[in-house]
C-alpha cells in the first residue's frame, strides 16, 4: 500500500475501490481480486503457520515465535475463560485460535506493498484484501455461527438450546414472543459479524488512501499515522471477530448447564410462613 502512494497522490481523485473485481475465469465461474488473494494469502499462512509449529521449542526463545506463543496462549484464555467447564472449552480452541490467526494475517498482508491499486490487470487492482471483500467476511461468519449453533445443539440439547432463548413460561404469550424476537435476533448475529469485519478493514484501507491523496507530495508523511493503525485495526478485529464468535458459543452452553444444575438441585420452598400468634416468631 506504501508504494502506492505517490501513484495516489498524483491522480486528480482518490482511487477507492470497494467492490472486488474478477480478474480471470476458471471454466465459468469468476475469480475476484479478493479470492486471488486470498488463495495467496493462505497458502502463505499455512506456510507460516507449519514453520512456526516446527521451531517452537519447550525451552522459551526469542524473536517473532515468541510473540506468536504470547497470543497464541492468550486467546487460548480467552476461550477458556469464556466457559464454565474448562474441557469443553478445550474443544473449540482448534477451531478459535486458528481463525484469529486466519483473520489477522489476511489482515495484514492485506497492507503490504504491491496490494491495491500499485498492480493492476486489465484496469483493476490485481489484489485485494481478503477480509475487505464483504462476500469474503459473510462466509467466515456464517462458518462460525454455524459452528456456534451446531455445537451448542449438540452439547446441551435441542430442548435445552431453545429454553435459553425464553425466559419465562411458554403458556405466556409475551414470553412466547419475546422468545422469538430474541431467536430472530440471533441470527442476525451472521450480518452483524460480517459487517464489523468488512467494513473495519475496508474503511481504514480508504482512509489511508485518502490521506495519502490530500498529502500529495508529502503522501507518505500523511498516510504513514493512519498506516499504523489499520496494523492495530487488524490485531483488534480480529480479536474482537474471535471473541464474539466464543461468547455467543459459551452463552448459549452455560444458561442451558445452569439451567440443567437448577432443575437437579430444585428444592420446595414455602412462599408463606404461618406465625402463631403471641409473638414467638416460630412458624407453623
Amino acid at each position: 500500500m506504501i508504494t502506492a502512494l505517490t501513484k495516489f497522490a498524483a491522480a486528480a481523485n482518490p482511487d477507492v475501490h470497494i467492490a472486488p473485481s474478477t480478474i480471470f475465469h476458471i471454466g465459468s465461474v469468476g475469480i475476484s481480486n479478493s479470492i486471488f488473494y486470498g488463495w495467496i494469502g493462505t497458502a502463505i499462512i499455512v506456510a507460516f503457520l507449519i514453520w512456526v509449529a516446527r521451531h517452537i521449542t519447550v525451552k522459551p526463545q526469542g524473536g517473532i515465535i515468541q510473540y506468536i506463543e504470547v497470543v497464541a496462549d492468550y486467546i487460548v484464555g480467552t476461550v477458556e475463560g469464556a466457559f464454565e467447564e474448562k474441557k469443553r472449552a478445550q474443544k473449540y480452541i482448534l477451531y478459535f485460535v486458528p481463525l484469529f490467526f486466519f483473520i489477522l494475517m489476511n489482515n495484514l498482508i492485506g497492507i503490504i506493498p504491491g496490494v491495491g491499486d500499485s498492480l493492476t490487470l486489465h484496469s483493476n487492482p490485481l489484489f485485494r484484501p481478503f477480509t475487505a471483500d464483504f462476500n469474503a467476511t459473510l462466509a467466515m461468519a456464517v462458518i462460525t455461527m454455524g459452528i456456534v449453533y451446531i455445537s451448542s445443539i449438540r452439547e446441551v440439547g435441542i430442548k435445552d438450546y431453545l429454553s435459553h432463548f425464553f425466559v419465562g413460561s411458554l403458556k405466556n404469550p409475551f414470553y412466547v414472543f419475546l422468545g422469538l424476537i430474541e431467536m430472530i435476533t440471533d441470527f442476525t448475529r451472521v450480518i452483524s459479524l460480517s459487517l464489523r469485519l468488512f467494513l473495519n478493514i475496508a474503511i481504514v484501507e480508504t482512509i489511508v488512501v485518502v490521506f495519502a491523496w490530500l498529502g500529495h507530495i508529502i503522501a507518505p508523511l500523511t498516510a504513514t499515522p493512519f498506516y499504523f493503525m489499520d496494523i492495530f485495526d487488524d490485531l483488534l478485529q480480529a480479536f474482537i471477530f474471535v471473541l464474539l464468535g466464543t461468547m455467543y458459543l459459551a452463552i448459549a452452553v452455560n444458561h442451558a448447564s445452569e439451567h440443567n444444575n437448577e432443575s437437579l438441585t430444585e428444592v420446595s420452598i414455602p412462599e408463606t410462613m404461618d406465625v402463631k400468634p403471641g409473638g414467638s416468631g416460630e412458624s407453623a
